[in-house]
């Protein structure tokens, strides 16, 4: 055969689309998928199948428009296409001859000038070349999977590569999915099947997806009996016809019998040898038949990628849904203890015991109405000499206050657990942990936030008492003894932050209250109130907030790449070079 030079070449008018393209690819890179949306499998599938088509196929050829053109030979399980490939070119060159034990991988057949065209870097780049050297083959590992042996031989015609593919409805699944990359990759497809198996399920559901791409097809019907030709090739057309698939070429074989090399009669095979030899001498109809596959495959690319843009918007979503179940769960927590101090809870059974054994209950509160100056006096004579009792309240509040925080923790993470458990992807991000168990550390946590609000309490105290006068009625009462008032000061607030107003039990809180605006006048009392109340509730949500950590950490290792509409920009793009090169051709 004629040797010509196919050295190829970017084509100029196509730079523009070529950039597009690998824009929309690295978008695509960016795609991680890692929440167990309820389509994820299929999402996941289609990611990859389109990563790969752009990788094999659509971005090395619109690089190189007149390329050789790559017909891939493809069908089922014992269609004979390593024999019709062998008779093709004249001489045993794939499974069915030297290189026989290459049962799972390709074979890439081409001219040797074609070489430079076909090199990973042009076309299948995820598949390892091994050369064959006199029909040896050389670093072969018939135990891996993407590898494609090459084999140059003058007898396939310029700009023609030919890839003996394995078979579509192989019983080894990496040998399925390998047929279908390199199907996939193909300018052209040479389907081969024959009379007893031209129905089967598999290879129509890939002619029809080959056909929705306009990938030309060529069908050869192979093992047909003397007699049913006709019949039989009818019948297959009208199939092809269904599916919308209109053959490039269609050649019905015989029943035979193979010479002594496994080889068909090449007479038998004439008009599928002619029909190649004029197709690798017009290069102009190579080009066309490589830009009407690109369209399509382009085309489809942009289908998927629409796809793809919702499997990233279900992502993002998902996100967002387990996101909202921790962080509602944690605001009705902090909610429920803040509530808890506001409503004067904190102040009943074991704190209200011993704030009134701190402050006496008789005629304490009978003389709750004689002059603030003598009350003063005489509460301060009564705490100093029961300087452990405030500690004592103290103690109270406190285990009262931690006892509530690590309540509402612990019905915060089991809500989240039990929200998360109800779906899918949040099933796969606790993956059998239980994260609604408290961590060890949890109780120390609470109570040392608790004690440096106390420390506050004090610090803030005895900087409002400053001045000369309130420092020496400050000191009378003691620091620890008037920060335990203010605190239940604090817990007896009714009304928010607008106020101290009526307290709670006997009025236990207002006897605090009226004593605190004896020393600091009733403003700085109410300041250092809302004051106290407000680094509580900040020390909480604090606590809430660490504690949700463990749930948020969970979602945010799990990168969810590409914005949504990043996606959908690329699928957009990838449309219009398709349509551009409609309009090309």
């Amino acid at each position: 055969m004629e040797k010509t030079n196919t050295t190829p070449r970017t084509a100029p008018n196509i730079t523009a689309e070529l950039d597009a393209m690998r824009r929309a690819r690295d978008t695509l890179e960016n795609i991680t998928l890692p929440l167990e949306t309820t389509e994820i499998d299929e999402h996941r599938a289609l990611l990859k199948k389109t990563r790969t088509q752009l990788d094999d196929y659509v971005l090395p050829r619109l690089a190189t428009l007149d390329a050789p053109l790559t017909v891939v030979v493809g069908g089922s399980t014992g269609a004979g296409k390593s024999t019709l490939v062998n008779t093709l070119l004249g001489q045993a060159i794939t499974r069915s001859g030297a290189i026989r034990p290459t049962t799972r991988q390709p074979v890439l057949i081409h001219r040797e000038e074609d070489a430079p065209a076909l090199t990973p870097e042009r076309i299948l780049p995820h598949l390892e070349r091994i050369q064959t050297h006199d029909g040896k083959l050389v670093g072969a590992d018939p135990t891996l999977t993407d590898q494609i042996y090459t084999v140059q031989t003058q007898n396939i015609p310029a700009g023609i590569a030919l890839i003996d593919a394995p078979d579509v409805d192989s019983v080894s699944e990496d040998n399925r999915r390998l047929a279908k990359q390199l199907l996939s990759a193909a300018d052209l497809w040479l389907f081969v099947t024959t009379a007893n198996r031209y129905a089967d399920a598999v290879p129509w559901e890939l002619l029809t997806e080959a056909a929705a791409r306009d990938i030309t097809i060529a069908v050869v019907l192979n093992r047909v009996p003397e007699g049913a030709e006709q019949e039989i090739e009818e019948d297959l057309r009208h199939m092809l016809q269904r599916a919308g698939i209109t053959p490039a070429h269609l050649l019905t074989v015989n029943e035979q019998e193979r010479d002594e090399q496994g080889m068909l009669s090449r007479m038998s095979i004439t008009p599928l040898i002619y029909w190649l030899s004029e197709l690798g001498a017009n290069s102009e109809e190579r080009t066309r038949i490589a830009q009407q596959t690109l369209e399509g495959a382009i085309r489809t690319a942009a289908t998927r990628i629409e796809a793809l843009a919702h499997a990233q918007e279900q992502q993002h979503d998902t996100a967002q849904r387990l996101t909202y179940a921790v962080e509602d769960s944690y605001i009705q927590a902090v909610k429920n203890v803040i509530e808890s101090t506001q409503d004067g809870a904190l102040l009943r059974g074991e704190v209200l015991s011993r704030w009134q054994d701190f402050v006496g209950t008789g005629e304490f509160f009978r003389n709750i109405e004689t002059s603030i100056g003598r009350l003063r006096d005489r509460v301060s004579g009564f705490f100093r000499g029961k300087p452990s009792q405030a500690i004592v309240v103290e103690q109270a509040l406190e285990v009262g206050l931690h006892s509530v925080i690590v309540e509402q923790s612990a019905q915060a993470a089991e809500n989240v657990q039990r929200r998360w458990n109800e779906e899918r992807a949040g099933r796969a991000l606790l993956a059998g942990e239980d994260l609604g168990k408290l961590p060890e550390d949890l109780p120390a946590t609470v109570a040392e936030e608790i004690r440096q609000w106390q420390q506050d309490i004090m610090k803030m105290m005895t900087e409002e008492g400053a001045g000369k006068r309130q420092r020496a009625r400050f000191l009378s009462l003691g620091i620890n003894a008037a920060a335990v008032i203010l605190m239940v000061a604090v817990f007896s607030m009714t009304g928010g932050l607008t106020g101290i107003e009526a307290g709670i039990a006997g009025g236990s809180g207002v006897v605090g209250t009226k004593l605190l605006e004896a020393v600091f006048g009733e403003d700085a009392v109410r300041r250092m109130a809302q004051g106290a109340r407000k680094n509580l509730e900040l020390r909480i949500q604090k606590i809430f907030s660490e504690h949700a950590t463990t749930f948020i950490q969970k979602i945010d290792e799990n990168h969810l790449g590409a914005p949504t509409d990043e996606v959908q920009e690329a699928a957009h793009t990838v449309a219009q070079v398709a349509q551009q090169l409609k309009r090309g051709r």
